[in-house]
């Protein structure tokens, strides 16, 4: 399938004008879209089951509450880096780690920087394939383990995403999008799907100061436009995922930190229905 059969571009010629179809195709940005393995398809990585931590490295630990729970890693050098358009390290592994205890109410929230903790990303070397997986905290119970494979292909903003900088898009066209990404979607980089308040949104609140700066400050625009999705990973029956009530994480970054390997600057943000 070429560039130009995708659903998205089909989508944009059906429900727009064609001029505006042009502009808001021109917003496309690629991702690596994650979805279960089935049998022969290429691994890139899994949802659930045990990460394999290089020796050393101590199990995220949210200070006070407990250990994180590992969601999801990713072999980046299993993924189609060169044809994204953030600077993602061409090997290593991702860990995404969130702290998600069904029994105890404490939330990660983007705008309180002493909850931070409760969500990491880590980027470790490349590892031997029969390197061992690191036995869960106890009282940890994994979630199950589900292999991911990978697909290139486009990712659209959300109806309100900062990055349409004001593009007035009909509602009709906005139903076939939203039903068009329907679905559990787990991705590196490309645009975000958000839930509620476009994520971008939320991590340049938090970033200005969270609780302490209005929703209406000015800088929020300018700032949410400096952050990139690194990873997003929904909820997903296949891997007992269940963030709320059907919703997803988030961890964006900068892309110069991005580039740099400080992926301790990522910050999370999620939401549910």
């Amino acid at each position: 399938m070429t560039t130009a059969e995708h659903p998205l571009h089909a989508l944009a010629r059906t429900h727009l004008p064609a001029d505006l179809a042009d502009r808001w195709t021109g917003l496309l940005r690629p991702a690596a879209h994650l979805r279960v393995a089935a049998a022969g398809d290429p691994v890139v990585g899994q949802l659930g089951g045990l990460p394999r931590l290089p020796d050393g490295v101590e199990w995220p630990l949210w200070e006070g509450h407990g250990p994180l729970r590992f969601v999801a890693s990713v072999d980046c050098a299993a993924l189609p880096v060169a044809g994204l358009d953030i600077p993602l390290a061409p090997d290593g592994r991702l860990a995404f780690f969130y702290y998600g205890d069904e029994d105890d109410d404490a939330l990660v929230d983007t705008a309180d920087p002493t909850t931070w903790a409760g969500a990491r990303v880590l980027h470790f070397p490349p590892a031997p394939a029969d390197a061992p997986e690191r036995p869960a905290p106890a009282g940890l119970t994994p979630y199950p383990a589900v292999p991911l494979t990978v697909r290139l292909g486009p990712s659209a903003p959300d109806t309100d995403a900062p990055a349409l900088g004001g593009l007035d898009l009909p509602d009709a066209f906005k139903r076939a999008q939203w039903a068009y990404e329907s679905g559990a979607a787990h991705q590196i980089g490309g645009h975000a799907q958000s839930v509620q308040t476009p994520v971008e949104v939320v991590v340049a609140h938090g970033a200005l100061g969270g609780h302490g700066v209005s929703w209406e400050d000015p800088r929020i625009e300018a700032e949410a436009r400096r952050w990139v999705l690194l990873a997003q990973f929904d909820s997903d029956e296949d891997a007992d995922l269940m963030w709320g009530d059907g919703g997803a994480l988030y961890w964006l970054i900068r892309p110069d930190d991005l580039a740099a390997g400080r992926f301790d600057r990522a910050m999370f943000t999620w939401q549910c229905c």
